[in-house]
């Protein structure tokens, strides 16, 4: 299965990463198939740089992004926000 996620890059405690699209059993920091984007947590404001072009392409032929990229994308608008993006972990209790 394809994924796209980050891949930590940078020094001990300055991590900057990688947007990448991956073989999701490939190892975590191992080869990837394509880079799409850049992200940068520590500058004021935060750096993002995503191709929106190449992130719609990989969308459309079916790769799942994990939630921090899903939340990036949405903030680069290469992706719409979903009502929820992803299913609650908590257990909710039936009533009787």
């Amino acid at each position: 299965m394809v994924k796209m996620r980050l891949v930590r890059m940078g020094d001990k405690k300055s991590p900057v990463y990688r947007i990448v699209v991956v073989d999701g059993r490939k190892a975590a920091t191992g080869e990837y198939i394509e880079k799409i984007g850049f992200y940068d947590p520590r500058t004021e404001p935060v750096t993002l740089t995503v191709d929106v072009e190449k992130a719609k392409d990989w969308l459309s032929k079916g790769v799942q992004p994990t939630e921090t990229v899903k939340n990036l994308l949405v903030k680069a608008g290469a992706m719409e926000k979903s009502a929820k993006l992803s299913p609650s972990k908590t257990k909710t209790k039936k009533k009787k």
